[in-house]
C-alpha cells in the first residue's frame, strides 16, 4: 500500500489527473519499528475539491457549508462521510442509479468515505417520493434478495475500500414503539404536507398511510445514526434530504449538507429511468443488451447520457456533437459498455450491432428453445421463447407489427404458428429466438 501511494504524484479526480499539489492529508497508521506511527496521505485543496463536487449538481445546501466541513475534515485529518441510501426495491442497478454512484466515486476519489446504506428496513415500507399512489411494500425475503444483488454490482462503480456498507435494520429493527413515538416528536404534519406528491395526494383525496409518513423520518434517522457530513440523492429525494439536516440538529448534531443531482430519463425519452417501466439499461446486462439499449436513446437525449453516465465535460461533448449522431450514438454507446464491462467487449458488440442492423443479418448467437408441440398461438410461443413477459405484452408486440417469422411479419392476434425446426422469430428491434423442434 505504501508503495502504490509513493508512486502517485497527484490524485486522480473524475477520472483524471489533477496536476497540482495537494493540500488536505489523510492520516492511516503503519507498523514501524515496532511500533505504530500516524503516516498522511495527500488531498486536493479544498478549492478543487468545491469545483468537483458541484459538478452535474441541482440542489446544494450548501456550497458554504461544504467548504467550511472540509476545512474542519483537514484540522481533524479525517475523511467525510458521504452518505447515499439505495431502497433494494429491484435486484438490479441501472443507469439512473449510475448518476449518483459517479458522484460518490468522485468524493472517493477525493479521498472521502462512502457510506453506502441498504434500506432493508425501509424497502419493507415503500419510499412514495415522486409518485401519485402507495408502492407495494416488500417482503423481507425479496428486500435480502435484492440487497445482496446490489451490493454485488455497485462495486463496478465504488472503490471497496472507500466505502462503508451498511443496513439500516441495524438501528431500526431494535426501535420499541416508545422510540419511534418520541423520534415522531421531532416532525410535524405540516412539513409532512409541504412535501409536493403528498400534498397533491392529499389534494386529489387520494389515500397516504401514516407508514409513508415515516418512510422520509427513517430515511432521516439513518443520517444521524452514521453521523454523515454529506448526502447526495435525486432532485425526488430533496425533502427526505433536507428532514436529514433538520433531524441531525434536533439530536445536537451539525446538520448534513444536501446535494441533489438530475433524474435520468429511460429509453422512452420522457420518464425517469426506471425498471417497473421497462424503460431502464442494467448495468449487470450482456454487453450486446447494453449496447442495443443505448443505440435507442434519442438523439436528442444521449448527450445527458454523455454528460450524467460517462461525466464527459461540456468541451469534450462539443466535439462530439460535430459527429453525425450515428457516428456519436455509437461512441456513447461502446464507452457505456467498456464502463461495466470492457473497452474489448464494446467494440465486439458494435461491430455485431453493425452486422445485425445495418447489413440485415442474424446475430452470431441466436437463443435456441425447444418447443414439442406441432403448433401454439402466437402470443404463448413469444412467452415460451423469452421474447415477451406475458400475454398481453406479447399481444402489444403484435398489434405493433414488431413481430416477425422468418422475416414474415405477423400481425394477426389469432395466428396458429406451426412449428418448424430452425425457425427464427425476431420481436421488437433486438429480440430472436430459433426453434428447436
Amino acid at each position: 500500500m505504501i508503495g502504490r501511494n509513493r508512486q502517485r504524484k497527484f490524485p486522480i479526480i473524475g477520472g483524471e489527473r489533477t496536476g497540482r499539489r495537494p493540500a488536505l492529508l489523510f492520516r492511516f497508521f503503519v507498523f514501524c519499528g515496532g511500533g505504530f506511527r500516524i503516516v498522511r496521505a495527500m488531498f486536493p485543496d479544498i478549492e478543487q475539491q468545491l469545483n468537483v463536487a458541484r459538478r452535474r449538481v441541482v440542489d446544494f445546501v450548501s456550497p458554504e457549508e461544504l467548504k467550511r466541513k472540509l476545512a474542519e475534515a483537514e484540522k481533524a485529518g479525517r475523511p467525510l462521510r458521504i452518505k447515499y441510501g439505495a431502497d433494494p426495491s429491484a435486484p438490479d442497478i441501472h443507469l439512473g442509479h449510475v448518476v449518483g454512484l459517479n458522484k460518490l466515486r468522485e468524493f472517493q476519489n477525493l479521498g472521502h468515505t462512502v457510506v453506502f446504506i441498504i434500506g432493508d428496513f425501509t424497502g419493507m415500507i415503500g419510499d412514495p417520493s415522486g409518485r401519485s399512489a402507495t408502492r407495494k411494500p416488500l417482503t423481507r425475503e425479496q428486500v435480502q434478495a435484492n440487497a445482496k444483488s446490489y451490493q454485488e454490482q455497485v462495486f463496478k462503480i465504488l472503490d471497496p475500500s472507500k466505502t462503508e456498507t451498511r443496513f439500516n435494520s441495524e438501528w431500526l429493527s431494535p426501535m420499541t414503539f416508545t422510540d419511534v413515538i418520541r423520534l415522531s416528536a421531532d416532525v410535524t404534519v405540516a412539513q409532512m404536507l409541504a412535501r409536493d406528491d403528498f400534498s397533491k395526494r392529499y389534494a386529489a383525496n387520494q389515500p397516504i398511510s401514516l407508514v409513508e409518513f415515516l418512510y422520509p423520518l427513517v430515511q432521516a434517522y439513518d443520517s444521524v445514526m452514521i453521523r454523515a457530513d454529506v448526502e447526495l440523492g435525486g432532485t425526488d429525494q430533496l425533502f427526505n434530504l433536507l428532514l436529514g439536516r433538520e433531524l441531525q440538529k434536533a439530536k445536537g448534531q451539525e446538520p448534513q449538507v444536501v446535494m441533489t443531482l438530475p433524474l435520468l430519463e429511460g429509453l422512452d425519452g420522457v420518464n425517469k429511468m426506471s425498471k417497473s417501466l421497462g424503460n431502464y439499461i442494467g448495468v449487470a446486462e450482456p454487453p450486446k443488451e447494453i449496447f442495443g439499449k443505448t443505440m435507442s436513446v434519442s438523439d436528442e437525449l444521449m448527450w445527458r447520457y454523455f454528460s450524467l453516465v460517462l461525466c464527459l465535460p461540456d468541451e469534450e461533448i462539443a466535439v462530439l456533437k460535430l459527429k453525425h449522431p450515428r457516428e456519436a450514438k455509437d461512441e456513447l454507446a461502446r464507452r457505456v459498455v467498456a464502463k461495466f464491462h470492457d473497452a474489448a467487449a464494446g467494440a465486439a458488440a458494435s461491430q455485431e450491432f453493425a452486422r445485425v442492423f445495418s447489413q440485415s443479418e442474424l446475430p452470431a448467437d441466436i437463443p435456441e428453445f425447444q418447443i414439442a408441440e406441432a403448433s401454439l398461438p402466437l402470443p404463448q410461443l413469444l412467452v415460451r421463447c423469452k421474447l415477451a413477459e406475458s400475454g398481453g405484452k406479447a399481444r402489444a408486440l403484435i398489434e405493433q407489427g414488431a413481430v416477425r417469422i422468418d422475416d414474415q411479419k405477423i400481425s394477426d392476434l389469432k395466428s396458429q404458428v406451426e412449428i418448424r425446426n430452425g425457425m427464427i422469430i425476431k420481436s421488437g428491434k433486438r429480440g430472436f429466438a430459433k426453434i428447436a423442434h
